[in-house]
């Protein structure tokens, strides 16, 4: 089933999410907020930037909001190591680039048709989800350490 599509604001008041759960203000500023700035924010950056708009919001409430963002296939829940959750909006099929010094994280696009042009599968096998971490530093850290040197 493919993600509910977000048209206007009048329109995504009425949106269903699935189930009897509906698109809520507070679900759409969450879903905004992550739209908007497109950093892969943990739910704690998440909260932060929701209380300059919601000053009466929880952090429980950040988390249930995002639980069912996820749930309903508007983000996803990206996970590095033991590190916090991130959530990404970014839909399509791609990996992560996490800059080892300053803990940025960057979408990393697939060249040609999505993952099989990019990896050789055993014959036969069926891909349901796919989980590409590149790790390294970021432009910004490569170059001050190249400066550093």
């Amino acid at each position: 089933m493919p993600p509910p599509s977000l048209q206007t604001q009048e329109q995504s008041a009425e949106l269903t999410l699935g189930g009897d759960r509906r698109m809520t203000r507070q679900r759409k500023e969450i879903y905004d907020l992550i739209l908007e700035k497109r950093d892969h924010p943990t739910a704690t950056e998440v909260f932060i930037r929701a209380k300059e708009r919601i000053p009466a919001i929880s952090l429980a409430t950040v988390y249930n909001c995002l639980e069912t963002l996820t749930r309903a296939g508007l983000v996803r829940q990206v996970n590095h190591d033991r590190a916090p959750s991130r959530y990404c909006p970014n839909l399509t099929e791609h990996g992560h680039f996490y800059c080892e010094s300053c803990g940025a994280v960057s979408d990393v696009a697939f060249r040609g048709e999505g993952h099989e042009a990019a990896l050789k599968l055993p014959r036969g096998a069926v891909v349901d989800h796919i989980d590409v971490t590149i790790k390294g530093r970021c432009p910004d850290c490569a170059r001050r350490e190249k400066a550093r040197r």
